[in-house]
């Protein structure tokens, strides 16, 4: 499995907005074929940025699987006109299980 680790930045002002109309896009994303799980972060420094952790089955799954389906096309038509620039993508690679202290 692999995690997506993507950056948005969403316009000032509209933070809120994406908050809720991001609930709809997360149902498209839990659509599509390799989807594992997503969580979305709001950073307390700077609150227009947003840190999307999704995990997949592979990166293919979420760069082909995902990005090259209409799933994609409706994602992005719900949350894209809120990006205020296009959204900072990298994969990672699980090393092992999650801990807590």
């Amino acid at each position: 499995m692999v995690v997506e680790h993507a950056q948005l930045t969403v316009e000032e002002g509209r933070e809120a907005a994406f908050e809720e109309v991001f609930g709809k896009a997360r149902k498209v994303l839990a659509e599509a074929d390799g989807f594992r799980w997503a969580e979305l972060l709001r950073c307390a420094e700077r609150p227009s940025v947003f840190l999307l952790l999704v995990g997949w089955e592979s990166v293919e799954a979420h760069t082909v699987g995902f990005r090259e389906s209409e799933r994609f096309a409706r994602w992005r038509a719900l949350v894209g006109p809120f990006f205020a620039e296009p959204p900072a993508v990298e994969h990672y690679h699980e090393l092992g299980a999650r801990f807590s202290g």
